[in-house]
């Protein structure tokens, strides 16, 4: 493949790029950096309590209806996967359907979800870990600590992105596994303890649950899934990346399904027609069945990691799709350089993890409460993942059919998804929900406006960078990685 042009005003000798590391993350290693995106402990920790608030005992159903979606998403994803490895993730995808325009809209939303689910999840593991340091008997209070762990736990999370890909998936790997082991733990205990109690038929025969309620509970689940696919930015650093992200990806949606539903039955079966009233379920279950004092503070660790994974994982995202835009000339050319000797796109993550810090900061200096940053926060992501979803599902049909792919299932697994996709944005702007809830798709439009307004600026004064984008592959990326 030649070289892409030389930019307009650049020197015909371009920039050495170190590139990013070749094949150097195992199956585990790449499987963590899908399910530590999800972060299924903190999920657990709410999403049942909230769905069972509208689906009552339909609410294992409404997590098997987001499961089987989430699937249909991963198979659009896999489809492409089994035959293009890039750090691009979903922009590079989806340039192969829809094209240079399609692609980059993919991208910019991409970028925004995997941003936004960092920079809210922050507040989430500051809220946990605040927590933590006050049931060990620190005296974590006011607004300075907050502060102070939103710098450090920021801070750390952009420095494990910058030193390696290898070093941020095994943080997340261990962080997840201790969190999801613990609440796991929990959750089977709970269900020894109510003896035969923990036999719920009601949940199976779906008594009094009303379908609307299920339907939401759908698109709260389906929430819980986002940044699932995030192992396919992973094509130049996995092993065999043709059979080991498309299987990551798969398997990662599949074990967090079932664990969403174990958790969802359980917290049911446990705790009844009080799960509605709780704000922590999992806290709850721990008193009411007699867990020691001790373990209280481990539950709490448990979840503050799960969400401290979840600031790391879509970083790492985030700074390769931005790394593969700037290799393409989309955005300013040294972002498409790496870092000599750790081999990360460093140039992006110094912006993208200090830009969440600034922004838990800010908002907690105004006496907004970390969890309801996690709301705020991750809800604008989330608007960046479904936009991404949609284009990806669409880009596979017109994919398929352009290379003359059987493809029955794409088409079905499209209109799942473009389906469920445009349900969830409907569901979450009507009814208008309360302030700030209600600006926020506002706000990602805007997002999504200001990025178009630069690609047209780009594209004016560079028109070559058009034919560049989508084509930036494992095998063509430069560098000693």
């Amino acid at each position: 493949m030649s070289a892409p042009p030389t930019p307009t005003g650049s020197s015909t000798q371009a920039p050495t790029d170190a590139g990013l590391r070749r094949g150097v993350m195992s199956a585990p290693e790449v499987s963590a950096q899908a399910i530590a995106n999800i972060a299924p402990s903190a999920v657990i920790a709410f999403t049942a309590a909230a769905i069972y608030l509208g689906a009552g005992n339909g609410t294992v159903l409404s997590f098997l209806l987001a499961t089987l979606v989430i699937l249909a998403v991963g198979y659009c994803v896999v489809v492409f996967a089994r035959k293009h490895a890039s750090a691009g993730s979903l922009y590079t995808y989806v340039a192969k359907g829809l094209g240079p325009t399609g692609a980059y809209l993919a991208g910019v939303a991409l970028v925004v979800g995997c941003w936004g689910i960092t920079a809210g999840s922050l507040g989430g593991a500051v809220s946990y870990m605040n927590q933590f340091l006050v049931l060990l008997g620190v005296p974590a209070t006011g607004i300075g600590w907050q502060l102070g762990l939103a710098v450090v736990l920021g801070g750390l999370a952009t420095l494990f992105t910058i030193r390696g890909i290898r070093l941020s998936a095994r943080v997340s790997l261990v962080l997840e596994l201790v969190s999801v082991t613990i609440i796991v733990v929990l959750l089977v205990l709970a269900l020894v303890w109510a003896g035969p109690n923990a036999w719920d038929p009601a949940q199976f025969s779906l008594e009094g649950a009303p379908l609307q309620g299920v339907a939401a509970g759908m698109v709260l689940g389906i929430l819980g899934f986002v940044g699932f696919s995030s192992a396919d930015a992973l094509g130049r650093e996995a092993k065999n990346p043709y059979t080991t992200i498309p299987r990551a990806i798969m398997w990662s949606a599949v074990t967090v399904g079932v664990l969403y539903v174990f958790a969802a039955y359980t917290q049911i079966a446990v705790l009844g027609e009080g799960l509605a009233e709780s704000a922590s379920p999992l806290e709850d279950i721990a008193t009411l069945i007699g867990m020691p004092s001790w373990f209280a503070p481990i539950l709490t660790f448990g979840v503050g990691a799960s969400f401290f994974a979840v600031v790391v994982a879509p970083l790492n995202v985030v700074g390769r799709i931005v790394y593969v835009m700037g290799k393409e000339g989309v955005v300013a050319d040294h972002f498409g350089r790496t870092h000599e000797r750790h081999l990360t796109p460093h140039r992006v993550l110094l912006i993208a993890g200090p830009a969440a810090i600034v922004l838990n900061l800010v908002l907690l200096a105004t006496g907004v409460d970390p969890m309801q940053i996690v709301v705020w926060v991750d809800t604008y992501g989330t608007y960046g993942y479904m936009v991404a979803y949609a284009l990806v599902a669409i880009a596979c049909v017109v994919y398929t059919r352009r290379e003359g792919m059987p493809n029955g299932l794409v088409w079905t697994c499209a209109v799942v998804v473009v389906l469920a996709m445009s349900y969830v944005f409907f569901a979450n702007v009507w009814p208008v929900p309360a302030w700030p809830l209600n600006v926020i798709p506002y706000l990602f439009l805007a997002t999504m406006i200001a990025a178009v307004a630069w690609y047209r600026f780009r594209v004016a004064r560079r028109p070559e960078i058009v034919a560049n984008i989508g084509n930036t592959e494992t095998d063509v990326l430069e560098g000693v990685g």
